[in-house]
């Protein structure tokens, strides 16, 4: 419906730059937005006050030249203009009725766009450190980058997937040497655990099935592994200088096979992570190794840029990057006085090579503790002379988990949490998908385990699902009492179709496309969860209010094209929330 507006409006631009009207070089955007009360008109532009100025006219006036200039169209019943300037437009009560058909033929593709025009985008999302099981915090980030990239491809452009692995560096050697140590106290050792190490049963299942495959072939003595490393925090020693000297240990008295067991932490972690995200309904085209950067030299190589730039200084025995030169609070460290390259080089390295692989957008989704993270990759690319409009940051606040009035708190290394997988056993992946995305990303999130698990209306997934499965009962009935739909009668009789609920449902499915639309390019899944609660409550209240299988064959045929259609796209709505649509519930 807005395109078909915009053309009209285009034509009565065109005719008014013939007239000398406007200038010939005009080429404005054209705002077609939806009435918010339809008796004030079903569509509006403000196109006359945005063009006032260089047309040297009142905007009334412009109002006034531009409809009169409109071409006719069956679609306008009519056009007035209102306060200011406004162009009001009026549609066609008849033209209504052609969504049904449309939706009808399109099927599964009704609502999708090529507005995208196949531009290359890349939606990094997730990207959890590989050192324990994805918890509840991380299902929201899932769930909205997930959504963001299919409502994305659903629009026209391309869309590459892509989970960053950080499989280097300090936390992948604390989870190396939580292993280890009870692989130690599996094979007979007395060790005491660390503090600062990870406690999940997770590390205690993957020691042991380590010792399962290998036996003693790790094993060192205790008094080894623990000879003069310093206290614990427990003992009133330093957690940090603790863990660290553990980690040398470790490395030393492993040597060569230290990296083996490491990549034997990973593979297991990292696999369980994929099967978790595959069965939450996310697929990606890439899981980026932060490893690969560091074996092939990249980051050394973007230091090294850096450096020539004049952006890289040594202080304390580490190399700093001059970021605060350039938009940063302040300036950041790239290599610790250990020598040791950190997160930050790797992620400088990482974008780098997303811009290099060709990508005309990057969207990287963090949780929103990543926040005062941006402006120092932003700083980078600058740095580096690359496009850094191209870098779009989506943040997403963590989901809080209740159960009652009590809090569920979470740490990864206490081992202290709620799994993504333990939260979709009780609640399923559909409810859990739903009220992730439900609200604004940057929005704080409250989860009610309670009501995701209600078959009641106060549970949104439920009645929006219960909306489909209404309309398949609808049709089970059809068959139950020897009834045919007749969809070529229904669509030469959609006139009947006259009641306030009838109505209000056909105005809903003209919307969808725009909806969907709007949803994709501003990265905001919720629109198309309200909208899809907003339609579901329409449908129910037809649902209550009229007889759908009535004796009169045309009245029928046209309440069952109606429903039919209405099916069709809350299924599409659901589909690209990646949450099923039930034939009976």
């Amino acid at each position: 419906m807005k395109q078909t507006l915009a053309v009209l409006i285009q034509q009565a631009l065109e005719t008014l730059k013939s007239e000398g009207i406007l200038d010939k070089n005009l080429a404005p955007k054209i705002n077609i937005e939806r009435g918010r009360d339809p008796q004030y008109g079903d569509f509006a532009t403000n196109l006359a006050l945005m063009l006032a100025k260089p047309a040297q006219l009142q905007p009334r006036v412009l109002a006034e030249k531009l409809v009169q200039a409109l071409p006719e169209s069956a679609l306008v019943h009519k056009v007035e203009i209102a306060g200011p300037g406004f162009i009001n437009f009026f549609i066609n009560s008849d033209a209504q009725y052609k969504i049904i058909a449309a939706i009808h033929t399109q099927g599964r593709e009704f609502g999708l766009s090529k507005v995208g025009a196949g531009k290359k985008i890349q939606v990094e999302f997730v990207s959890a450190n590989p050192t324990g099981p994805l918890h509840v915090g991380h299902g929201r980030g899932a769930a909205y980058g997930a959504v963001v990239a299919d409502l994305l491809t659903a629009v026209g452009f391309e869309v590459h997937r892509e989970y960053y692995v950080n499989d280097a560096g300090r936390q992948m050697d604390i989870l190396a040497v939580s292993i280890w140590l009870r692989y130690l106290q599996a094979c007979g050792e007395e060790v005491t655990f660390p503090s600062n190490a990870y406690k999940g049963e997770y590390i205690r299942e993957i020691a042991c099935k380590l010792h399962h495959n290998i036996q003693n072939e790790y094993r060192h003595p205790a008094n080894l592994v623990l000879e003069d490393i310093p206290a614990d925090e427990i003992d009133g020693g330093d957690k940090e200088q603790h863990i660290d000297a553990l980690i040398s240990r470790t490395k030393d008295l492993l040597g060569s096979e230290y990296r083996d067991l490491l990549q034997i932490s990973l593979n297991d972690i990292l696999t369980d992570i994929k099967l978790d995200l595959a069965e939450f309904g996310l697929e990606y085209q890439k899981w980026f190794s932060e490893r690969s950067l560091m074996d092939s030299g990249a980051i050394q190589a973007v230091l090294d840029k850096l450096q020539i730039g004049g952006f890289l200084y040594q202080q304390d025995g580490a190399t700093w990057f001059a970021s605060s030169k350039l938009g940063d609070e302040k300036d950041r460290v790239v290599v610790r006085e250990n020598g040791q390259m950190t997160y930050f080089a790797s992620d400088i390295a990482y974008h780098v090579d997303k811009l290099e692989r060709g990508f005309e957008e990057i969207i990287n989704i963090w949780g929103a503790d990543h926040h005062g993270y941006i402006p120092r990759i932003r700083a980078a690319l600058i740095a580096l002379g690359l496009d850094v409009d191209k870098l779009k940051v989506l943040l997403v606040q963590f989901a809080v988990l209740y159960r009652g009035d009590e809090q569920v708190k979470m740490s990864t290394r206490s081992g202290d949490y709620v799994t993504l997988r333990a939260l979709r056993a009780e609640i399923g992946k559909d409810a859990a998908r739903f009220f992730y995305v439900m609200r604004k990303s940057e929005q704080h999130l409250d989860f009610d385990l309670k009501l995701a698990t209600e078959k009641s209306n106060d549970n949104p997934v439920y009645y929006v699902q219960y909306a489909h499965a209404r309309v398949c009962s609808v049709f089970r009935q059809l068959a139950e009492k020897d009834l045919a739909w007749d969809s070529i009668l229904g669509m030469q009789q959609l006139q009947l179709l006259t009641a306030d609920s009838e109505i209000k449902l056909l105005t809903m499915l003209n919307q969808y496309p725009e909806v969907l639309q709007r949803s994709a390019l501003q990265y905001e899944p919720h629109q198309l969860i309200h909208y899809l609660r907003e339609l579901a409550q329409t449908f129910h209240t037809y649902y209550n209010a009229h007889q759908f299988l009535v004796a009169e064959p045309e009245l029928r045929n046209a309440r069952l094209n109606l429903i039919m259609a209405t099916k069709q796209v809350l299924a599409n709505g659901l589909n690209l929330l990646g949450i099923d649509a039930p034939e009976s519930m």
